[in-house]
């Protein structure tokens, strides 16, 4: 590796800084962003014994990243029935979800701070045998210290913005030095792995999207019992991940969907639950009837819209539903989220015109036919409630967009035939 300037000059700030990180971590826990029991695992320390045998370390951002992430741990715990999983991240809402659907032999710790005494205790105590990082998680002392040790690593789903990437190259050096040190980067798509090929001097490949191999997102079985119990017989749709100034607009689409369906029921999933009160509110002045669901309040006959203001449990939504408009689509600034989560769980898709994030996935689901993209808000409510009326063509709609859904699994094969060859080699610290 070559240390340019720009990375000589991160080492000795981060050396500097390193002392003042308890000031840091303390502000955010006051900001209700760090957990106050687990802050030493910032800090590169544990009380977790380090399993003998293989370790494999992966890392994520945040949960999106994470639970990205979980088609290559059960293909890894899968082909190494002796191995172990850390997984890290940075963020509370990530280690809650993955406290819950971690599998055996898999567990999480809070990524290490990015200064070199943190990275240095959490290498020493881990020593992993393979280090994999998720889309474009490019943290300098933390790939330095594991490419010291010869720890073989890959960058996996490399999802680099347009401008991230001019950013990049007018510090090419530093990003031949960083990015390539990982011994395999494959990119998410096709404008990444150009970008990354002129920027690293070195092919590298799109291999598509890992998010499109995810397995069907998990569920309490027991609370989806129970729900399914109160809305038997009941028409639900969902919408999912709805940002401000989405909620309004949707919520005057379920007014056309009473009117043909009286007791129809809307999910409606906010991105940030946070954003509960203003949408409770919106809910009153729309004189719709609701409960929410961290109250644990009863689904009654009168309810026409359950606010899901909880995190993880999407999986609940959409099985609960039959069709799912899937939000941060709808208003100009916002570029989608992923539609594949809700086609894997049986629902007919909808979403937004705003989907440059997820623009291929919905491009070939489009073509497919297996999602279908609106333009014009005002026409949520008359579509929705069409496919909610034609049973035939919303099972058809089903069908397909799971069929689509379940054959995105080819990607996963394609990288782990390109990441097997590094799990032979051997580590030495």
């Amino acid at each position: 590796m070559t240390d340019t300037p720009l990375i000589k000059g991160y080492d000795v700030a981060t050396r500097a800084l390193g002392p003042l990180t308890p000031l840091l971590l303390k502000r955010r826990e006051k900001q209700g962003k760090e957990d106050p029991i687990r802050k030493h695992e910032r800090h590169g320390k544990t009380a977790v014994a380090r399993p003998a045998g293989q370790l494999f370390w992966l890392h994520g951002a945040s949960v999106g990243e994470c639970l990205m992430l979980q088609p290559v741990i059960s293909r890894l715990l899968e082909h190494r029935p002796n191995a172990h999983i850390l997984v890290t991240s940075g963020t509370l809402t990530s280690a809650e979800i993955l406290a819950k659907h971690l599998p055996h032999r898999a567990f999480h710790q809070f990524a290490p701070l990015d200064y070199p005494k943190a990275i240095e205790r959490f290498l020493d105590h881990w020593q992993p045998d393979l280090a994999i990082w998720a889309e474009s998680e490019i943290w300098p002392n933390m790939i330095r210290k594991t490419k010291a040790r010869k720890i073989p690593m890959a960058l996996l789903n490399a999802r680099f913005s347009e401008k991230s990437l001019e950013s990049w190259n007018k510090r090419k050096k530093s990003a031949q030095s960083l990015i390539g040190a990982f011994d395999l980067v494959l990119a998410a798509d096709t404008p990444t792995a150009d970008g990354l090929t002129w920027l690293l001097d070195r092919p590298v490949e799109s291999a598509g999207n890992l998010k499109d191999a995810a397995a069907p997102l998990p569920v309490d079985e027991a609370e989806l019992k129970r729900l399914k119990s109160q809305t038997s017989r009941r028409t639900i749709w969902c919408a999912a991940s709805t940002h401000k100034g989405e909620d309004s607009l949707i919520l005057k689409a379920h007014a056309d969907v009473l009117e043909r369906f009286k007791s129809g029921v809307l999910i409606l999933a906010p991105r940030h639950p946070e954003r509960r009160d203003d949408i409770a509110r919106l809910l009153q002045e729309h004189g719709m009837s609701f409960v929410t669901r961290s109250s644990g309040e009863k689904i009654t006959r009168e309810t026409q819209v359950y606010l899901f203001d909880t995190i993880g449990e999407m999986g609940l939504a959409y099985r609960l539903s039959h069709l799912t408009f899937v939000c941060g689509s709808l208003i100009d600034g916002l570029s989608g989220h992923n539609p594949l989560e809700p086609a894997r769980l049986d629902n007919a898709v909808l979403t937004g015109p705003h989907i440059a994030s997820f623009a291929d996935s919905y491009m070939s689901m489009i073509a497919f036919d297996a999602a279908q993209r609106i333009l014009e808000p005002h026409t949520i409510g008359p579509i929705v409630t069409d496919m909610l009326a034609d049973k035939t063509r919303l099972k058809d709609l089903q069908a397909t967009a799971k069929t689509y859904a379940t054959g995105r699994d080819a990607v996963l094969d394609y990288i782990w035939d390109r990441l097997t060859p590094l799990l032979s080699q051997e580590a030495t610290s």
